[in-house]
């Protein structure tokens, strides 16, 4: 599973949901959804605003966790 780190980095960029709605021009209910892992796809234009605004890397917005796979 793809989990998002946008807030974290929102958060040690001492910034809101609004603001990087606003400096990207990404709409509010997307980075809402970008934000709670609730996004279903992601267009390259859009995590290249949020790079930039944010001065960071695709990888610094979110991480692979693999399932946990059950035991037998």
């Amino acid at each position: 599973m793809i989990k998002f780190r946008v807030k974290v980095l929102l958060a040690m960029n001492e910034m809101t949901q609004k603001e990087l709605a606003e400096r990207t021009g990404i709409r509010p209910p997307t980075v809402s959804a970008i934000c709670t892992g609730a996004v279903k796809h992601l267009p390259v234009e859009a995590l290249n605003k949020i790079c930039d605004v944010l001065n960071c890397q695709p990888g610094d917005l979110m991480e692979f966790i693999p399932d946990k796979k059950e035991e037998a």
